[in-house]
This record gives structure tokens, sequence and C-alpha cells, in this order.
């Protein structure tokens, strides 16, 4: 009887299907660092009285961008080894980057906390979606353009909230010209990290070589504005939170998120900055929110909802 025994055929290797990056490799670092910019406020509220706000700004980018370029050998090495189109685009990152203290503190004075901070994170989507457009970018999403729009409109429910009932301050166009050049410069370093990083960068590198140039950029304005708060223990605690949290660590995993999040979702995205604020000055610091707040929160809240959850295919 002859043997049937059949030579076992291998089964075909079949190729793993690629992984698609889910939330926490994307939108849920650069949420992270929105959260921990919303403390920034906060710790701002509780410097020595006589600290000038430019120089409180000053003062953190300073720490944080030397820590970001010192803690990682790829920052340091990077603007002698890249190409020089990308060394240009470091050094406009560098720039945007030293330009968004010197620009947003002085709105905050000129416009108030509430104007400035609407005016500075509510246009820098909208920037960033322009300048990808104009340089070449993917169309922007109707998905994106909605839930950029709701959150825009969230946030300015949320931070104008106390002054809809009336008695708000004369507006100050020298401010709100400040607050929006703040948001561009916010939209730029985002928008040059995340094509940088995109095009196979390491992130720490990028991010600590544009901040760690911004440093340097705004140490002269921090010596001419006056560094003596920094001597006191509240000053220096101050300055220590603001340069390792909200910088340091932040930017680190903003530049993490850029790596699978496009600048404009990341930009729309760290619009939760003002809803921890608001909510850190309710639990820390004993203030209330009225009713069109907490429907600007509610609506913050649905439209980074929207942006965070992961499409189907």
């Amino acid at each position: 009887m002859p043997n049937r025994t059949a030579t076992p055929v291998p089964a075909p290797a079949s190729t793993p299907a690629p992984r698609r990056p889910g939330a926490l490799a994307g939108p849920l670092p650069v949420l992270a660092a929105a959260v921990l910019w919303g403390t920034t406020g906060t710790a701002g509220s509780l410097a020595p009285a006589d600290a000038p706000a430019a120089a409180i700004g000053c003062a953190g980018l300073a720490l944080g961008g030397l820590l970001l370029l010192l803690s990682d050998r790829t920052a340091r090495s990077l603007p002698r080894t890249c190409p020089p189109r990308d060394r240009r685009l470091l050094l406009l990152g560098a720039l945007a980057v030293a330009g968004y203290p010197v620009t947003f503190y002085p709105a905050v004075a000129r416009t108030g906390v509430a104007v400035a901070t609407v005016i500075a994170l509510g246009s820098a989507p909208v920037f960033t979606g322009l300048l990808a457009r104009l340089t070449g970018g993917p169309r922007p999403t109707a998905r994106w353009t909605c839930a950029t729009s709701t959150a825009v409109l969230g946030c300015t429910l949320l931070v104008l909230g106390p002054q809809l009932g009336g008695g708000g301050t004369p507006m100050d166009l020298s401010g709100v010209l400040l607050a929006a050049l703040a948001g561009l410069s916010y939209a730029v370093y985002s928008l040059v990290g995340g094509r940088l990083i995109a095009q196979g960068l390491p992130s720490a590198g990028v991010m600590g070589a544009m901040f760690g140039a911004g440093a340097v950029l705004v140490l002269p304005v921090l010596l001419l504005d006056g560094a003596h708060w920094l001597a006191t223990p509240r000053g220096a605690l101050v300055a220590l939170h603001l340069g390792v949290v909200t910088t340091f660590l932040a930017y680190r995993l903003f530049g993490r998120g850029l790596r699978h999040t496009s600048a404009q979702t990341a930009t729309a995205l760290t619009l939760a900055e003002p809803a921890v604020a608001a909510v850190l000055g309710v639990a820390a610091l004993d203030e209330r929110l009225p009713v069109p707040s907490w429907t600007g929160l509610a609506v913050l809240a649905l439209a980074l909802t929207l942006l965070t959850v992961p499409r189907r295919r």
C-alpha cells in the first residue's frame, strides 16, 4: 500500500499589518503637555509681586530650554549635522520660541489674561492651518475645521465668561496685536518642529535644539527686565516649576506627540490649557466660574474629544 503521508506544506507567511499609532503615541502626549501648561497661570500668580511678567516667562523658557538642550546629545549635535535647509528651519523655530514670551506677557499686561489668552491660543490653530497649507501641506479636513472652530468657541466662552455680563475693560489694539503675534509664534515653532520630526529627526533633539537656542535669545530680556526676584525662595520655586514642568517636561511630551500628530491638530489640542487653568483656579485659588464659562468648558471638552478619538478606517 503506497505511503499516502503528504509532505506538509508550509503556510504562506503573512505580512503583519502596519500598526497604526494609537492615542498614546499622538494626541494624549499633546493633551498631557497642555495640562502641564495649564499650571502656568497658577504658578505665575505665586511669584513675588515685583517680578515683571515678561521676566517670569523668560525665566521659565531660559531654564527649561537649557535643560532640553543639555539633556539630549542629539539636540547639541543636530545644528552641526543636519542639512543647511533643516538648520535654517531650526533657526526659524528658535526665533519663534523666543518670540512667544516677549509678545504674550506684554499682551497680558495691556489686555488682561482673558483677552490675551483667547487671542493667542485661539489664533494659533488658525495660523497653523494656514501656514501648513501655504507651505505645501495637506488641505485641512472637515473634521479638523469643525473641531477646531468648536474648540475656539468653547475657549472664548470659558475665558471671557466673566466679562460677558458687562464691565469689561476697553480693548487695547497694541495688546491685541501682540497676542496675535504670540499665536503666530506658537504656530510657527509647532509647524517647524512637526515638519522636522516628520522627516525622521528625533523629537527630543529637535525640541532641545529649538528651545536651547530660544533660551539663549531671551536671556538679555530677562537680565534687562530684572532678575532680582529669582533670589527669593518663592521666585526660585516658581521659576523652577515653569522651567522643569511647563517647559522641559511639557515640550518633551509635545515633541513626542508631534511624531504621530499633525501640527494643526496639536495646536488645536493645546486649547485644553485654559480649561486646566480654569479648573485649577476654582480648586486651588477659590475662584468662581459663571454659567457661560462652564458652558464653554463643556463645548471645549467635546471638541477635544472629537480631535483625540481616532477615526475609523
